[in-house]
């Protein structure tokens, strides 16, 4: 199976690895938590889990789908909205406390690179190397992958509705 591929501004983008399929078990992993705890994803089983990963919070369009995400699932407590990237815990927790978001669980990729290596989602190649790509899972209480969106375009917004109606 081929590396998966994505773009920034256009320019083809290599990826790590494969990103794992609709239909396939979700692979469990080890991220560092705003609060410097650790975060795995078979904690949340039983729930219905939203993982989205970036490049950085930092950026608009990282924040966007951060707020976005928030927002729409505010009154879902049947799902874990969970976000990774690179970003040190503290920036997390910083964009959280200054944009008023509590519903989502973040964890950061530096420490275990774990997300990056069992999803294939690690950039490769231009500015951003080593960096998250940008995309969306839904996995359902058995940790099955329901929904998968690999952005095609790192600097464009995921596709909201498609994963809000797989839950």
């Amino acid at each position: 199976m081929s590396n998966a591929t994505t773009s920034f501004k256009g320019n083809p983008v290599q990826l790590s690895g494969s990103v794992p399929a609709v239909g396939s078990s979700a692979p469990d992993f080890k991220v560092v938590g705003a609060d410097l705890s650790e975060v795995s994803l078979s904690s949340f089983k039983g729930k219905k889990v939203v993982l989205n990963t970036f490049p950085s919070v930092d950026t608009a369009v990282c924040a966007t789908q951060l707020k976005q995400f928030s927002s729409k699932l505010a009154n879902r407590d049947d799902v874990v909205l969970v976000f990774v990237s690179m970003d040190l815990p503290f920036a997390f927790g910083r964009f959280c406390a200054a944009e008023g978001v509590e519903n989502a669980v973040t964890g950061s990729d530096f420490r275990f690179d774990e997300v990056a290596s069992k999803y294939g989602l690690a950039l490769t190649e231009s500015a951003l190397q080593g960096l998250l790509a940008r995309s969306v899972f839904v996995i359902d209480e058995e940790q099955t992958i329901v929904h998968a969106e690999l952005v095609s375009e790192v600097t464009e917004e995921p596709d909201y509705d498609a994963a809000l109606s797989a839950l």
